[in-house]
């Protein structure tokens, strides 16, 4: 079977990022597209892509491109996801997937009338180790779900023209760092929880600074979010259960986590490699369409979305 091919929309970091790693032998990265020919020429030839593209409706319309990989701010991603689409792309687009439950309604309908694979790149839903503690949280061993603590602290320079501050590039704390707290509680818990309490420090520009989160579902499972941008926090990971509790260190591209039981005694899972993070989101992009793997992932990310909705509801004093 020919390799499908990919093509990048956004040339930012986190597109240089996804370039570098690629490596994969179903798929191909082939082309990417800018505002500007010649930085989709200097991107091509940094990372040797036979196909650069001046804007992004010419590479759209190329028929070997199958794929597209949006990494524009995430503002841009529902126009850029819907035009994909329409052009017959299947979509990976990077985190946080919309602005809203609204917009992403939107692409997944499309994705579904198009009959197209529409995903997330969120490692969380991708990394091995995250379905390996799945199987032992699902095996009983752990006894039942109590709480989870998901901290993600990060300190950006307070610059109220960057995009981590800056409203109209849909700057904040949760649309950025947040996703990865709420994926990592919702990747636990055994069913949809409801944003029971949540408050928030703006930046100067109005944007979310920093917030403490509250989750609860009906099964009594708790979990604790918290989010800056002003301060450094460890992304440290604890689900705590009945018997015992798991520690995922740097959570967001996790390959190992310490098992802690009752009585004293440790094990430590181990599964895949945190380099290899984008690598995951890419084969398991490919598997989906190609119909060896379900897409789950979608399901989980359209309840995350969800549940930032309900934190910006609390904000807002609804």
């Amino acid at each position: 079977m020919k390799p499908l091919e990919w093509g990048i929309v956004g040339l930012g970091q986190i597109a240089h990022e996804f370039a570098s790693h690629f490596d994969q032998t179903s798929s191909t990265l082939t082309a990417c597209a800018s505002r500007t020919k010649e930085k989709a020429e200097d991107f091509a030839k940094e990372y040797k892509l036979p196909k650069a593209y001046g804007s992004y409706d010419e590479m759209l319309a190329d028929p070997d491109i199958s794929i597209i990989y949006v990494a524009v701010p995430n503002r841009q991603h529902l126009a850029h996801i819907l035009k994909a689409l329409n052009a017959g792309k299947h979509v990976l687009c990077e985190k946080a997937i919309t602005m809203n439950t609204e917009e992403l309604q939107k692409a997944v309908s499309l994705a579904d009338q198009k009959q197209l694979i529409l995903a997330e790149a969120m490692t969380i839903f991708n990394m091995p180790l995250f379905h390996e503690l799945r199987s032992l949280v699902d095996s009983g061993r752990l006894g039942k779900l109590k709480m989870i603590q998901a901290p993600f602290g990060s300190w950006k320079e307070p610059d109220p023209h960057n995009r981590f501050f800056n409203p109209d590039l849909a700057g904040g704390a949760l649309l950025d760092i947040g996703t990865y707290a709420v994926s990592f509680a919702r990747w636990f818990m055994s069913e949809q929880p409801k944003v029971t309490a949540s408050t928030m420090e703006p930046f100067s520009t109005g944007v979310d600074e920093q917030s403490v989160t509250i989750l609860q579902n009906d099964n009594g499972e708790l979990a604790a979010v918290s989010l800056t941008f002003r301060a450094k926090m460890p992304k440290k990971g604890i689900v705590s259960f009945e018997n015992g509790y798991i520690t995922v260190d740097n959570y967001p591209r996790a390959d190992k986590a310490e098992v802690v039981f009752n009585d004293g005694t440790t094990e430590w899972i181990e599964s895949g490699s945190s380099l290899e993070a984008m690598n995951y989101e890419i084969e398991n992009m490919v598997k989906i369409i190609q119909d060896e793997l379900p897409n789950r992932s979608l399901f989980l990310t359209q309840e995350v979305i969800d549940l930032l909705d309900q934190m910006q509801q609390h904000w807002r004093g609804h």
